[in-house]
This record gives C-alpha cells, structure tokens and sequence, in this order.
C-alpha cells in the first residue's frame, strides 16, 4: 500500500470567508492581489500582517500528530509546489493507493460528479483522483478554520471511498511512502512564506520543487493606485 500525505498550507492559517472562492492560480491571484487586499485593510484600520498570521498552536499540534500517529518512512519523497494539484499527478505517477489530506478546503470537486469531467485543478484534483480509478481511499482532515463541511459533498462522498476524520481517528501508524507540500498562493498571503518554508525545513529532508515561484512582499513605498493596473 502506498500512502501519500498531502498538505496545503491555507490548513494553517485563519483567512477570512470572503476569500475562500475560486481562483485562478496565476500571477494576478498568488501576488497583486494581496496587495489589494493589504491595502483595503489598511483604509479600514486593519493591518493584515499582524491579523491574518500562522496558528502555532495548530501547526504544533500537526507536527505531533505526525511523529505519532504516523510511520514516515525513511526515504520517504518530499515534493513542494504552489498548486495543490500537483497532489494528483505525484499519486498517478507512484500509484498511490491512500491519501491523507490536511487542507483548509476538500478539493472534492465544487459542483458534484460533473465537476470531475473539467481538466485536473486546485478544486479537483482529489475527485479527480477517484474518477480516473487512481487511489482506494481519502482521509480528509478539513482545518478548524475550513467553511466546509462534508455535507457539500454527499453526491461525490457516496459514489467513493471518503472519510473524513480528525487527528484521533488515525490508527495503525499509516506508512507514508510520499509527500506533498501545497502553498496554494492564491489562498495563501506572501507574509507568511518564510513561516511556509519552516514547515518544509521540519521535515528534514531533501525536496524536490514543482512550479513554485518566490514572492517578493514588499508593500512600502507603492500604493493600491500602483496595484489596480496588474489586478483588473
């Protein structure tokens, strides 16, 4: 049985519900649009920096969940991308029979079974993965600030093998052959990259980057008036 263990790092971070929609993950979302954001927080008297950051008590409590509640093997792969779909071509290409999911959002697919005949994408992509007959099983750990619920999902939750569970539901030390880190930028601020990094840095090992670009945040000296023309 191969296992994979897949993370998104919005499971880390309390964002607010107006941004939980869809996006295209390209350059406008993953960067100037939290630019907008900081800057019309700003006109409001909030500082977004200090507001929107990583719960260490969340991120403490998973690191512990990992050293006991599951078997990371020794040469077990790690691989870091921005999208989280790329969870779905690392499972494909190891035949993975198992995933275990930590995410902020299900990525079932938002619009039942037909919502799994569109191209593989960060809201997919595990739907995606029990259409095409890849994986067995998802055990989906939505994050305590997720406004999702598995209610959402009933018609692609009765047709495949998925459980949703928390942290006291895993037994048996689940063997975990591979690894995924998602930053999913477009969900994700670029404040909180260097904190992204630690995450992967804990892991101890050497990985390998999918698609993920740096992120240059730097809000002085610009204006919201300098940020509208790459957001419209």
């Amino acid at each position: 049985m191969v296992n994979i263990l897949s993370i998104d790092w919005d499971y880390f971070i309390p964002l607010k519900k107006e941004w939980s929609g869809s996006y295209i993950e390209n350059n406008k979302n993953i960067n100037f649009l939290w630019y907008k954001r900081y800057f019309e927080h700003k006109n409001k008297g909030e500082n977004l920096e200090s507001s929107i950051i990583v719960d260490r008590k969340l991120m403490q409590h998973f690191l512990l969940t990992l050293s006991l509640k599951f078997y990371i093997e020794k040469d077990a792969k790690l691989y870091v991308s921005d999208s989280h779909k790329f969870s779905y071509y690392i499972a494909k290409n190891f035949s993975c029979d198992n995933i275990y999911s930590f995410d902020a959002h299900t990525d079932l697919g938002y619009g039942g079974l037909a919502s799994l005949k569109f191209e593989v994408n960060c809201g997919n992509w595990l739907g995606k993965l029990f259409d095409d007959a890849i994986i067995k099983t998802a055990y989906i750990l939505l994050s305590p600030f997720s406004f999702e619920n598995s209610s959402q999902f009933k018609e692609i939750n009765n047709k495949f093998d998925i459980r949703y569970i928390d942290t006291d539901d895993i037994y048996n030390l689940p063997n975990i052959s591979i690894i995924h880190i998602a930053r999913s930028g477009a969900w994700t601020p670029p404040w909180l990259d260097h904190d992204f990094f630690q995450l992967i840095d804990s892991f101890d090992r050497p990985y390998k980057v999918l698609d993920l670009k740096h992120r240059y945040w730097n809000p002085k000296g610009i204006s919201l008036a300098d940020i509208l023309p790459n957001i419209v």
